[in-house]
């Protein structure tokens, strides 16, 4: 199967579960559940868009996670989410400090869900991980990835295409790297909260 297509069925999936989400919300904006996996949905589609719509498809997320935590502070899936959406802010930032302060509130939110549940692996993993986001932010930084490819100004040499391509590359596999931990986190938490919500009571 094409990557391509994959990410079609993907973005059809996470699209029919924001669409359910939704619609649930409208019948009770009180269950903090569905405001998670509506969260998780907007989360899981952010990296499946161009990266100009990603930030505020990451901003709803966050604020329907936040929306849930109001409704109940410990619940651990949504702090544990709230965290890989704020992570995922983080690495769309091109400013340094501002990315920071992402990073630091994905660290509390992960800390927070590890208090919470703390026996939870994922959760010890991802906090693990979050003390590793600023050092590959700074590798995306060392890579380009913010800045605009550089243009030859007056007779100075030119890169040329193929080190621009190889440059590029680079840096998309290293961004790919780091939305795949952000994604597959939040693939398993959307699989245990489907899995939750299908056991029998």
């Amino acid at each position: 199967m094409e990557a391509n297509q994959i990410d079609f069925e993907r973005i059809m999936i996470f699209e029919h579960a924001r669409i359910a989400a939704e619609a649930a919300y409208a019948k009770n904006p009180y269950d903090a559940d569905n405001l998670i996996k509506w969260g998780g949905a907007l989360l899981q589609l952010s990296q499946l868009i161009e990266v100009n719509e990603q930030k505020n498809m990451i901003k709803d997320a966050i604020s329907k996670l936040n929306e849930a935590l109001a409704i109940n502070p410990a619940k651990h899936e949504a702090l544990w989410c709230l965290g890989n959406a704020y992570s995922a802010y983080g690495f769309l930032n091109p400013d340094h400090d501002e990315a920071q302060i992402e990073f630091d509130h994905a660290a509390e939110c992960f800390q927070m869900a590890v208090n919470e549940c703390p026996g939870n692996e994922h959760y010890l993993q991802s906090l693990v991980n979050s003390s590793k986001a600023p050092d590959l932010y700074n590798e995306l930084v060392k890579q380009g990835v913010f800045n605009q490819p550089q243009q030859s100004v007056g007779g100075g040499p030119a890169t040329s295409s193929k080190e621009k391509k190889s440059e590029n590359k680079k840096s998309s596999d290293l961004k790919y790297d780091i939305c795949g931990w952000i994604i597959l986190a939040v693939g398993i938490m959307a699989w245990v909260g489907m899995a939750k919500s299908h056991m029998p009571q």
